[in-house]
């Protein structure tokens, strides 16, 4: 059986039915899953099996079967133009539903020495946005807010207190986001870019991951992370964000609309978090950390990454 961190199996996805959910898919794919080692729980679990050089990543609920099925087209069309990027496994079938969980599989990256730098986050999204995408790929706009209120009522261990202000805040943000007005040409955007969200293999190849929420839309979507993470956490140094700029060629921060993707990227952060408040007091600590100070537009952001 595979190792997990702690959880309840009780409501919600934690790391014990993700669990549960890999063995049952590993077996349908005629992968043996023992020894399989949990590599991170958030909007997917993803699980590194032991006996094959394979990352499983198990998704939610349905409700992300088309992200799913996305992350394979995205996948497919990046490696044929020669993108460093994660790769599907091509003589599985992609994706496969098991109990109610889109499940898919992927080559193992295996990690070089080091970790990809900001300066090289940046370069990567501005090869990224150049790109023109085929006619066979239609990608839907960027999800702003698409699963807050999923998240919202399915968290647990939160307060019904802090449930009506994440819903009060959502609406407001919906507001201030379709009232700004965007110069950038739409095209590929991966959506949630991060460095975490790079690879740096054997060979110092710098390779881009996660592609759930890849979509067509201007890059500001992009842009945002990286910058709310300088502007609002410090997560960066001077000098860091400093390359992440000059590689890209833009400071997100000079742009009027950029108070309200911070407070969009700010909110994502947040509910993120919120749904794993069950696996642990960690996670409960940073979750009621966040929280206080959304509540508070000057308080200062003294997040934990994670």
């Amino acid at each position: 059986m595979p190792s997990t961190a702690s959880g309840s199996r009780g409501a919600g996805f934690t790391a014990a039915r993700a669990a549960e959910v890999l063995e049952r898919a590993c077996r349908r794919a005629g992968l043996a899953v023992d020894g399989a080692r949990l590599l991170r729980l958030g909007e997917n679990a993803l699980f590194c099996l032991a006996a094959h050089p394979v990352v499983v990543r198990i998704a939610r609920s349905t409700e992300y079967l088309e992200s799913a099925r996305g992350e394979v087209q995205v996948s497919r069309w990046l490696t044929g133009e020669s993108f460093p990027v994660t790769r599907v496994i091509d003589d599985l079938e992609q994706p496969v539903v098991v109990d109610g969980h889109p499940v898919t599989f992927w080559h193992l990256i295996e990690e070089g020495d080091r970790k990809a730098t900001y300066g090289e986050l940046g370069g990567i999204l501005r090869d990224l946005h150049v790109l023109s995408l085929p006619d066979t790929l239609t990608l839907p706009p960027y999800p702003v807010l698409d699963r807050t209120d999923r998240r919202i009522d399915a968290a647990v261990g939160v307060s019904e207190d802090d449930r009506a202000f994440l819903r009060k805040r959502a609406r407001e943000l919906r507001d201030r986001v379709g009232c700004l007005r965007f110069d950038s040409a739409k095209g590929p955007v991966h959506g949630d870019a991060h460095v975490q969200n790079l690879m740096v293999d054997r060979d110092g190849r710098v390779i881009l991951i996660d592609l759930e929420r890849f979509s067509h839309d201007v890059p500001e979507w992009d842009l945002m992370v990286t910058a709310t993470e300088h502007h609002s956490l410090r997560w960066q140094t001077q000098e860091e964000y400093g390359a992440f700029v000059g590689a890209y060629g833009r400071d997100l921060r000079a742009w009027p609309g950029f108070p309200t993707l911070r407070a969009v990227q700010e909110f994502n952060m947040t509910t993120w978090l919120m749904q794993n408040v069950a696996e642990g007091p960690g996670t409960a600590a940073e979750y009621a950390r966040r929280i206080s100070s959304l509540r508070n537009d000057d308080a200062p952001r003294d997040w934990n990454p994670g």
